[in-house]
Protein backbone atom coordinates (compact mmCIF):
# COMPACT_ATOMS: atom_id res chain seq x y z
CA UNK A 1 0.00 0.00 0.00
CA UNK A 2 3.08 1.90 1.03
CA UNK A 3 4.32 1.77 -2.56
CA UNK A 4 0.93 2.48 -4.39
CA UNK A 5 0.77 5.49 -2.70
CA UNK A 6 4.21 6.81 -3.60
CA UNK A 7 3.99 6.07 -7.07
CA UNK A 8 0.23 7.51 -7.62
CA UNK A 9 1.75 10.80 -6.03
CA UNK A 10 -1.01 11.20 -3.06
CA UNK A 11 -1.35 12.23 0.22
CA UNK A 12 -1.60 8.92 2.97
CA UNK A 13 -4.97 10.63 3.93
CA UNK A 14 -6.23 10.70 0.64
CA UNK A 15 -5.73 7.42 -0.36
CA UNK A 16 -7.16 6.29 3.18
CA UNK A 17 -10.57 8.96 2.50
CA UNK A 18 -11.13 7.20 -0.66
CA UNK A 19 -11.11 4.06 0.31
CA UNK A 20 -13.33 4.63 3.08
CA UNK A 21 -15.84 6.33 1.09
CA UNK A 22 -15.71 3.33 -1.48
CA UNK A 23 -17.03 1.01 1.21
CA UNK A 24 -19.96 2.63 2.72
CA UNK A 25 -23.45 2.68 1.57
CA UNK A 26 -25.14 5.48 -0.60
CA UNK A 27 -27.81 6.81 1.66
CA UNK A 28 -29.74 8.17 -1.31
CA UNK A 29 -30.72 4.59 -2.71
CA UNK A 30 -34.33 4.69 -2.06
CA UNK A 31 -34.97 8.51 -3.48
CA UNK A 32 -33.09 7.72 -6.85
CA UNK A 33 -35.58 4.51 -6.83
CA UNK A 34 -38.57 7.21 -5.78
CA UNK A 35 -36.85 9.93 -8.51
CA UNK A 36 -36.72 7.12 -11.21
CA UNK A 37 -40.29 5.86 -10.22
CA UNK A 38 -41.21 9.56 -10.31
CA UNK A 39 -39.63 10.42 -13.98
CA UNK A 40 -40.78 7.33 -15.97
CA UNK A 41 -44.20 7.33 -14.37
CA UNK A 42 -44.50 11.16 -15.85
CA UNK A 43 -42.79 9.91 -19.28
CA UNK A 44 -39.74 11.98 -18.87
CA UNK A 45 -41.71 15.04 -18.51
CA UNK A 46 -40.86 16.40 -14.98
CA UNK A 47 -37.79 18.12 -13.93
CA UNK A 48 -35.88 18.14 -10.60
CA UNK A 49 -38.29 20.91 -9.52
CA UNK A 50 -41.10 19.04 -10.42
CA UNK A 51 -39.98 15.92 -9.02
CA UNK A 52 -39.22 17.53 -5.89
CA UNK A 53 -42.68 18.44 -4.91
CA UNK A 54 -43.82 14.72 -6.12
CA UNK A 55 -41.46 13.61 -3.14
CA UNK A 56 -42.75 15.49 -0.72
CA UNK A 57 -46.29 13.70 -1.25
CA UNK A 58 -43.93 10.49 -0.59
CA UNK A 59 -42.49 11.83 2.89
CA UNK A 60 -39.32 12.19 1.24
CA UNK A 61 -37.90 15.61 1.59
CA UNK A 62 -34.54 16.43 0.21
CA UNK A 63 -33.26 19.80 -1.22
CA UNK A 64 -34.17 20.47 -5.07
CA UNK A 65 -30.80 20.46 -5.80
CA UNK A 66 -29.55 17.48 -4.47
CA UNK A 67 -32.51 15.96 -6.23
CA UNK A 68 -31.14 17.43 -9.91
CA UNK A 69 -27.39 15.98 -8.72
CA UNK A 70 -29.00 12.74 -8.19
CA UNK A 71 -31.09 12.77 -11.96
CA UNK A 72 -27.29 14.14 -12.94
CA UNK A 73 -25.71 10.92 -11.73
CA UNK A 74 -28.41 8.83 -12.65
CA UNK A 75 -28.35 9.79 -16.63
CA UNK A 76 -31.75 11.09 -16.84
CA UNK A 77 -33.17 14.75 -17.34
CA UNK A 78 -36.48 16.34 -18.45
CA UNK A 79 -37.16 16.02 -22.07
CA UNK A 80 -39.70 19.12 -22.70
CA UNK A 81 -38.52 22.61 -22.20
CA UNK A 82 -40.44 25.39 -22.03
CA UNK A 83 -40.54 27.54 -25.24
CA UNK A 84 -39.02 30.76 -25.00
CA UNK A 85 -40.11 33.62 -26.28
CA UNK A 86 -38.78 34.52 -30.08
CA UNK A 87 -40.46 37.47 -31.57
CA UNK A 88 -40.47 37.55 -35.34
CA UNK A 89 -38.75 40.43 -36.97
CA UNK A 90 -40.17 41.14 -40.33
CA UNK A 91 -43.44 42.11 -42.69
CA UNK A 92 -46.67 40.59 -40.94
CA UNK A 93 -49.67 42.51 -42.18
CA UNK A 94 -50.02 45.58 -43.69
CA UNK A 95 -47.56 48.53 -42.61
CA UNK A 96 -49.20 52.13 -42.85
CA UNK A 97 -47.84 55.07 -43.50
CA UNK A 98 -46.22 57.74 -41.03
CA UNK A 99 -48.76 60.58 -41.52
CA UNK A 100 -48.12 62.74 -38.88
CA UNK A 101 -44.08 62.53 -39.03
CA UNK A 102 -43.83 63.29 -35.40
CA UNK A 103 -46.20 66.43 -35.76
CA UNK A 104 -48.23 65.87 -32.46
CA UNK A 105 -49.98 69.42 -32.22
CA UNK A 106 -53.36 69.89 -33.51
CA UNK A 107 -55.64 72.79 -33.98
CA UNK A 108 -59.37 71.08 -32.63
CA UNK A 109 -60.35 68.36 -31.10
CA UNK A 110 -60.44 64.86 -32.86
CA UNK A 111 -58.03 65.98 -35.82
CA UNK A 112 -55.48 64.12 -34.88
CA UNK A 113 -55.86 60.08 -33.28
CA UNK A 114 -53.04 57.86 -32.91
CA UNK A 115 -52.79 54.22 -31.88
CA UNK A 116 -50.28 51.63 -30.85
CA UNK A 117 -50.62 48.31 -30.19
CA UNK A 118 -48.71 45.92 -27.68
CA UNK A 119 -48.32 42.15 -27.31
CA UNK A 120 -47.49 40.15 -24.61
CA UNK A 121 -47.89 36.87 -23.13
CA UNK A 122 -50.82 36.13 -20.16
CA UNK A 123 -51.13 32.51 -18.94
CA UNK A 124 -49.41 30.83 -21.88
CA UNK A 125 -51.59 33.26 -24.65
CA UNK A 126 -50.42 36.17 -26.48
CA UNK A 127 -53.00 39.05 -25.80
CA UNK A 128 -52.99 42.26 -27.43
CA UNK A 129 -53.31 45.88 -25.88
CA UNK A 130 -53.88 48.91 -28.49
CA UNK A 131 -53.96 52.37 -26.52
CA UNK A 132 -56.00 55.44 -28.65
CA UNK A 133 -54.57 58.66 -28.05
CA UNK A 134 -56.15 61.89 -29.09
CA UNK A 135 -53.78 65.04 -30.01
CA UNK A 136 -54.76 68.59 -29.00
CA UNK A 137 -53.09 71.39 -29.78
CA UNK A 138 -50.88 72.67 -26.01
CA UNK A 139 -51.37 76.42 -26.53
CA UNK A 140 -55.16 76.28 -26.76
CA UNK A 141 -55.30 74.29 -23.34
CA UNK A 142 -53.42 76.93 -21.57
CA UNK A 143 -55.47 80.13 -23.10
CA UNK A 144 -58.79 79.31 -21.46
Amino acid sequence: MVELIKVADILRSTYYYWEKRLNCTDKYVDVKVAIQSIYHEHKGRYGYRRIAKELKKYGIHPDPKTINCLMNAIGIKCEVRMKKYRSYKGNVGKITPNILQRNSTAKKMNEKWVTDVTEFHLFGEKRYLSLSLIYVMAKSLHTR
